[in-house]
């Protein structure tokens, strides 16, 4: 019984941390479809930073969705596409964000 409480607890920490950020990963998984040369410069530099990082996840065990890796096992956040949020930083504050969302969303609605 114990074991299935902490088992909820994990999944309800992750959807909740998941729904608050929302915004960002949706901007990511955006980058990462309609892709342009300097998202993908960034993503490239932020990448080389996160893979040799020792909180890189290559095998999923701490993504917050399951086959997203490899990810952030601080944040839980697929590198696919926290590299690519231009508003998201490194939680270990390994890279800044470059702009805020609305920034970014009023940049990428003019190209």
């Amino acid at each position: 019984m114990r074991k299935r409480k902490i088992i909820e607890k994990i999944k309800n920490n992750k959807l909740t941390t998941l729904w608050n950020n929302k915004e960002l990963i949706l901007e990511g998984i955006k980058n990462y479809l309609f892709t342009t040369d300097t998202i993908e410069q960034i993503a490239l530099e932020r990448n080389t930073i996160c893979l040799a990082c020792p909180n890189v996840d290559l095998s999923g065990v701490n993504c917050l969705a399951p086959g997203t890796q490899p990810c952030c096992s601080e944040c839980g956040c697929s590198l696919k596409f926290k590299t690519r949020s231009l508003s998201s930083e490194c939680p270990l504050k390994k890279w800044p964000a470059l702009l805020t969302e609305e920034q970014e969303n009023d940049l990428l609605s003019k190209l």
